[in-house]
């Protein structure tokens, strides 16, 4: 995948890590100060800091990097964790929007999130219903 510019950081130390994983359980509003100047963070970079910091509260090395706008075939298909292949056959079908430059395929970052999104909410509906389904037959 087209990572730009990662950092990695390590691990925080035991005690750090403990420190920080705390003041995260019962919150997830997140502050940022710059210059001296409050900032309140949109949904999803609230999500991506907190998520971030969790990771780090659990004493996890990370990576922070960008991903460039338009993937080919390949990066796309590893930014949602599916083979080239299939990621080919979806773009054929117009499940996921392609463009073409020349005859390579480009994807937007955005459509691949937007496609493992749905995933996402797919998978929960399909646990809930299980749940459901498996509620409804125990009686006391």
């Amino acid at each position: 995948m087209a990572l730009i510019a990662p950092r990695v950081t390590a691990g925080l130390p035991a005690g750090d890590a403990r420190s920080l994983a705390r003041a995260l359980e019962d919150s997830n509003d997140i502050t940022v100060f710059v210059d001296g100047t409050v900032h309140r963070l949109p949904g999803q970079a609230r999500d991506a800091v907190v998520d971030l910091l969790a990771r780090l509260g659990r004493g996890e090395t990370v990576t922070v990097s960008s991903v460039e706008e338009m993937l080919t075939t390949s990066q796309a298909a590893e930014l949602a964790g599916i083979s080239h292949t299939y990621l080919r056959n979806m773009t054929d079908r117009g499940e996921i929007p392609v463009e073409y430059r020349g005859s390579h395929r480009r994807i937007r970052t955005a459509d691949i999130m937007t496609w493992l999104e749905k995933q996402k909410l797919a998978e929960q509906k399909r646990k809930q219903g299980k749940n459901a389904g498996d509620d409804a037959g125990t009686e006391e």
